[in-house]
């Protein structure tokens, strides 16, 4: 069994002991406080319908589930009355509202993944395990009171949590995708920086009100945190807009016949990929997605396109001359200066290229040789296939002189082993 099949396993079977564990000690002992209970359960439960059009690859579709369920976890009282639902009624009763918030999605086979659940579970069992005990023993009270140093202590286990969820969530990507850890840890790291902060900042609001004024506070700070919501919803689709555009104009090759169907976007996929495994991460996936769905626009400036769209296997000359083409079209089309000078510089010998660049131009090559050897064997039975990428590998390895950088064709090679892009997590646009 593989190790990252291993390592799923014991997420999810962490949080599920932990979950029925909770379940069952609250069915035991009944609820504590059933008002508070019912309160922060119907807001979790909420934050969960309202996922509803989440966009892919959304770090945190539901806020303001994450937020209320947090809040409960680090709620110490109610309208000035002490709490003490602890830490096992804590899990049970987010556990139970998250799921009762999923049915209707469930029911349409769209609810949220097992990942996001067990994550859900073990960060909230983190952050209520952290300050329940202490609170139950007086030690909060008697250390810090209720003036600002309680807030802090508030926002110090909220930054722990986000950082605990962080790790689980680039832990299950490692295992799934096989990229580097750093990176994926960056990029989690990251978004704590956007809706993130958000979710934190609004979960120790509303344990803060809720200890001043009472559950009355939970509707009033709900409204922000939705509406930052619909907010970066409609942000994330003009994002998307705009890489549709893109990928728009990188099919103008292959709509007049400069370039095979599919290239591309073939391209793009595996370049990302390739820059995941190389350790790049956030915007500069992006800038060179977008750079790999362009890098053939040149061609749509030549007189006489080039056979089959094979730009690897021209001299490199006319490589370096249909890149500056390509940068001059990319330049025009307002996408950011960035992604013009990848395009430009990809047919540069790899000691003077940026990564990005390096990329673009293995990944390419790769691409034409394996389209190439497949169009050679149609028909005869041979050319395509898995012998036609280790020849394509092959022939890039003896190019590392001056054309392709080892570490990238060896970056490569690993993707490739493991199925290529397929298990690649889409780049959100932007």
């Amino acid at each position: 069994m593989r190790p990252g099949v291993l390592t799923v396993g014991a997420v999810r079977a962490a949080a599920l002991l932990l979950g029925l564990a909770a379940l069952g000690a609250t069915l035991r002992d009944g609820l504590d406080q059933p008002g508070n209970a019912l309160a922060f359960g119907a807001l979790v439960a909420l934050g969960e319908l309202a996922r509803r059009g989440a966009a892919p690859g959304e770090r945190e579709p539901a806020p303001l589930a994450a937020a209320g369920a947090l809040a409960y976890a680090l709620l110490g009282e109610s309208a000035g009355s002490p709490t003490s639902h602890g830490v096992l009624q804590t899990v049970a009763v987010v556990t139970a509202a998250g799921l009762a918030g999923s049915v209707p999605r469930l029911a349409r086979g769209r609810g949220p993944g097992p990942d996001h659940l067990a994550r859900r579970v073990l960060t909230v069992g983190f952050a209520a395990l952290c300050f329940q005990p202490l609170h139950t023993s007086g030690a909060v009270a008697r250390h810090l009171g209720e003036g600002p140093p309680y807030a802090l202590f508030l926002g110090l286990l909220l930054v722990l949590t986000a950082l605990c969820d962080a790790v689980l969530a680039a832990l299950l990507l490692r295992a799934r995708t096989g990229f580097p850890y750093g990176s994926l840890l960056r990029d989690e790291l990251r978004a704590l920086l956007g809706i993130g902060s958000a979710v934190c900042a609004t979960g120790a609001v509303m344990a803060l009100g809720v200890a001043a004024a009472g559950l009355w506070a939970l509707p009033v700070l709900a409204v922000p945190l939705l509406l930052t919501q619909v907010s970066y919803r409609r942000y994330e689709a003009v994002r998307t807009v705009n890489r549709q555009t893109i990928a728009s104009l990188a099919r103008a090759t292959e709509v007049a016949g400069c370039t095979p169907p599919g290239h591309a976007h073939r391209v793009a996929a595996l370049s990302a990929a390739v820059g995941r495994e190389l350790g790049l991460s956030g915007a500069e996936l992006t800038v060179l997605e977008h750079a790999a769905l362009m890098h053939d626009i040149g061609q749509l400036s030549l007189v006489d396109p080039v056979e089959g769209g094979a730009t690897a296997l021209l001299p490199a000359e006319e490589q370096r001359r249909i890149a500056l083409l390509g940068g001059e079209v990319v330049r025009r089309t307002g996408v950011p200066p960035a992604v013009a000078v990848i395009v430009e510089r990809q047919a540069d010998p790899y000691r003077e290229q940026p990564l990005p660049a390096r990329i673009v131009r293995t990944v390419n090559a790769y691409d034409d040789l394996t389209g190439v050897a497949a169009d050679a064997g149609r028909g005869t039975g041979v050319g395509g296939g898995p012998g036609a990428a280790l020849d394509a590998l092959e022939r890039l390895r003896l190019g590392t002189a001056r054309d392709h950088h080892p570490d990238v064709v060896e970056g490569l090679a690993r993707v490739l082993a493991r199925g290529g892009a397929a298990g690649m997590t889409p780049v959100l646009p932007g």
